[in-house]
């Protein structure tokens, strides 16, 4: 079996908006002495067996040994360089920031995604107990800050898991984040993750709740032109490009890493002012990406395919915020945890690959 092959066809199969938005989620392969991962911020769809980056996982391994600055920053940057000194030579691409967690994990194939199905149940206030109840046998991870804070977290768990039930877990389970799911054959992989999304569309089902997003008629949608004026007006280049659909419960918070990163924390719903934007951008620190108005939703960015993302992951967020109704309601990231993806290089970086 040709790992690069095998796994880069998963990662086209499992690279569709139904699991992943732009440069999320991650794959990678393994043998004894190499991992090959996606690089940070590029698409599933997209990769070839070229593209992955392969890593000596010997060197990678030196990260769990390693001397941990206690001070965010200073953590952050020496796991970066230790990464980048684990990539193997001759190769340009940055890894992606979980490929730790993935070389943790002993099985031949990793793909990890954020569907919108799995996560109304991690996103949502009884997540756990309905992991619990649904998926026995996987992994269940309180939400942590992505990069090493996670992987060591997620570590100490799988060993404990181990040595509770004999082997790791195939399938992790993480809150406000996504899923893992671990195999040793491509079909180990869509066997785990059909029976995943097989189950939770059965709860779904059982609350009445559609698995499509509720949208609703714009009241004014002749005024979506003038809309995107205005925007382009108050925001200049920011509103370079302007995008719009009809209406729908757009999220009032930040639900997970992904969200915050292509769509921002906070939707803007307020008058379309320079007053109102600019008071926005006091408070939060950055301009707005999406705009509910009267005449739909609108995402803004310098580029069309920014701005379609912004949309697209406000979209995704309400279909989370939606589903996460049947399992106790939606369960937003605290102030702490929005802020460190907000601060994150490693989040920029992830963003600046969107053309």
């Amino acid at each position: 079996m040709d790992l690069l092959t095998e796994i880069t066809k998963l990662s086209h199969e499992f690279g569709t908006p139904d699991y992943v938005k732009g440069g999320g989620g991650n794959t990678s392969a393994k043998m004894a002495d190499t991992l090959w991962v996606k690089p940070s911020g590029t698409r599933l769809a997209q990769l070839s067996p070229e593209t992955f980056v392969a890593m000596d996982r010997a060197r990678l391994g030196r990260l769990y040994q390693a001397e941990i600055p206690r001070d965010s920053t200073a953590r952050e940057a020496l796991v970066k360089d230790m990464m980048a000194a684990a990539v193997k030579p001759g190769q340009k691409a940055r890894a992606s920031v979980e490929a730790p967690l993935h070389d943790i994990l002993e099985r031949a194939f990793v793909v990890h995604t954020h569907p919108a199905l799995v996560n109304g149940m991690t996103c949502s206030r009884d997540g756990a107990a309905v992991c619990a109840r649904l998926f026995p046998d996987a992994l269940w991870v309180p939400y942590i800050d992505p990069g090493f804070t996670l992987c060591m977290d997620v570590r100490r768990r799988v060993s404990d898991h181990a040595k509770r039930h004999g082997k790791q877990p195939a399938v992790l389970i993480l809150k406000n984040h996504g899923i893992f799911v671990a195999g040793d054959t491509p079909e180990e992989i869509r066997s785990a993750y059909g029976h995943v999304l097989d189950a939770l569309r059965a709860e779904y089902r059982k609350a009445g709740i559609a698995t499509e997003l509720r949208v609703v008629r714009s009241s004014n949608p002749g005024e979506a032109e003038s809309v995107r004026q205005t925007l382009r007006s108050l925001l200049g280049e920011e509103a370079a490009f302007v995008v719009g659909c009809d209406s729908f419960e757009v999220a009032p918070g930040p639900i997970s890493p992904d969200h915050i990163v292509y769509a921002k924390s906070y939707p803007y719903a307020g008058l379309l002012t320079r007053e109102g934007v600019a008071d926005f951008q006091k408070r939060r620190g950055y301009w707005p990406k999406i705009f509910v108005t009267a005449a739909g939703v609108f995402g803004v960015g310098n580029t069309r395919s920014k701005a379609e993302l912004a949309l697209e992951l406000a979209q995704d967020g309400a279909l989370v915020m939606q589903l996460a109704a049947a399992f106790g309601g939606i369960q937003f990231l605290v102030d702490a945890a929005r802020e460190f993806i907000e601060n994150w290089e490693v989040e920029s970086y992830r963003q600046q690959q969107m053309k």
